[in-house]
């Protein structure tokens, strides 16, 4: 297929895609919409950045259009899950988009912001709903929702679905839905569970696997720093300085890591905005209109931020601390080097993370290259710099007070035991360039399995 016209798409579709610079269907477009259109079932393997969005958006617009129905209150024709807040106001911004010529309305409900606007807005009805599911489910129960009328269900990244604790309220909502229905899945991978799921709620479905239009390991430079743990602060300091860095992603495993790591930051006077799961909506928001900005600042993320993110122009992405599974940084990097540009990732790697280094070497069947640590400064400068930010690649305004590192001590907690071990931090910073060289056995990483706790804090979040 050489263009969307090809695929049988209406004119107010084409007049939409038009307005949004869409001029040729990506590969899973190309194999996904007529079989859609044709009401098939779909068992769609894509990951982010391959257009799976408008693969389902589109021909399912075309046949809300191709056969009219009026809106019921707190009704949709169209459902769709996603497992993340950003995901699915990303995929109702598309609906509003591709539906704009066409009538199409779309609503989006998901938690951590008051339920009282979506329920007024779900009142009037719809004829798409983007939600996620533990959201969704609030407002089944209060019946300020009705799913009765469904036609359309779409699961996307359902692999993502599974891995933040979903798996049960997923199933809720696929009994709630008409058996007589079409059904389009999406997953990045597909791990056992994935197809259990798929099987359970699909119908003689096509089969559609198409790999990303440039895997990362073919955009992506990618290179690792092996720096003690104590040192990485210092390293990032040193490498957010000197690198040329447009607009950077920094991943940590924790939301508490994420935050303190902002404070530090803005100690060293670089601007960074921290998102995950307990900051509220509103913030969430704020920090990503921030990050699309014209001068934007660093973007310190959890693994929300992996996936269903779509910014462009992200020149590099940092792994201040590797995950804890090999795909998840495959889902990290991918946030650069996306629509045929290229960008590059960068590792920080401790002596305790190097078994899952080896891991994430496995997975890309390649050795992520080696560098040399960045010259460190230390933990004094770093507390004694102005708290209030500036942009990246000027020089420091200068010291402040001695008093700075008293409050630095209680926005660590008020932790004695910390400012106590800044002396040992120091002692060992100073060497963090040449710390590469020193063997140290690494430490078996915590199972994957032991991640229950981490999927019901996703769960709550959403």
């Amino acid at each position: 297929m050489s263009s969307f016209a090809d695929l049988g798409l209406s004119t107010p579709l084409l007049r939409s895609l038009a307005a949004e610079g869409y001029a040729a269907p990506t590969p899973i477009q190309a194999k996904a919409i007529p079989h859609v259109l044709a009401g098939r079932d779909l068992f769609g393997c894509a990951q982010t950045g391959t257009g799976k969005t408008a693969a389902f958006a589109l021909p399912l617009i075309e046949r809300m259009l191709a056969a009219p129905r009026p809106r019921a209150a707190r009704g949709c024709r169209a459902l769709v899950l996603a497992p993340t807040r950003e995901l699915a106001s990303q995929i109702h911004e598309s609906f509003r988009s591709y539906g704009r010529h066409a009538g199409i309305t779309s609503v989006v409900v998901y938690g951590g912001v008051g339920q009282r606007p979506q329920a007024d807005a779900l009142h009037r009805g719809t004829d798409v709903l983007v939600a996620t599911p533990g959201r969704l489910l609030d407002l089944v129960g209060q019946r300020l929702a009705d799913l009765r009328g469904v036609e359309f269900l779409v699961l996307d990244e359902a692999d993502r679905m599974l891995d933040m604790g979903f798996i049960h309220d997923v199933r809720r909502i696929v009994g709630l839905v008409p058996r007589d229905r079409q059904t389009l899945f999406f997953s990045a991978t597909l791990p056992d569970e994935v197809r259990r799921l798929a099987d359970t709620m699909l119908r003689d479905p096509l089969e559609v696997k198409t790999a990303p239009q440039a895997t990362p390991a073919e955009t992506v430079a990618q290179s690792v720093f092996h720096v003690p743990k104590a040192g990485k602060r210092m390293a990032l300091v040193s490498l957010l300085r000197n690198e040329t860095m447009d607009r950077v992603i920094v991943f940590t495993r924790t939301k508490h890591g994420a935050d303190k790591l902002q404070r530090d930051l803005a100690k060293a006077g670089i601007d960074a905005a921290a998102i995950h799961g307990n900051k509220s909506q509103n913030q969430r928001e704020r920090a990503l209109a921030a990050f699309k900005a014209p001068r934007p600042p660093v973007l310190i993320a959890t693994d929300i931020a992996a996936r269903g993110i779509d910014v462009d122009g992200v020149s590099h992405v940092v792994n201040y601390e590797l995950p804890h599974e090999p795909e998840t940084y495959v889902h990290r990097i991918g946030r650069t080097g996306r629509a045929g540009q290229t960008g590059e990732a960068v590792s920080f790697c401790d002596p305790e993370e190097r078994l899952r280094l080896r891991a994430i070497e496995k997975l890309l069947r390649k050795t992520i290259t080696p560098r040399n640590a960045p010259p460190a400064g230390s933990e004094a400068e770093l507390a004694d710099e102005p708290t209030e930010p500036r942009s990246r690649g000027h020089e420091p305004r200068g010291r402040s007070g001695g008093g700075r590192n008293r409050r630095q001590g209680r926005d660590n907690g008020g932790q004695g035991r910390d400012n106590r071990g800044q002396g040992r931090d120091n002692r060992g910073q100073a060497g963090a360039g040449a710390a590469a060289a020193v063997a140290t056995a690494p430490v078996a990483t915590r199972p994957a399995a032991g991640g229950n706790r981490s999927r019901r804090r996703h769960r709550r979040a959403l």
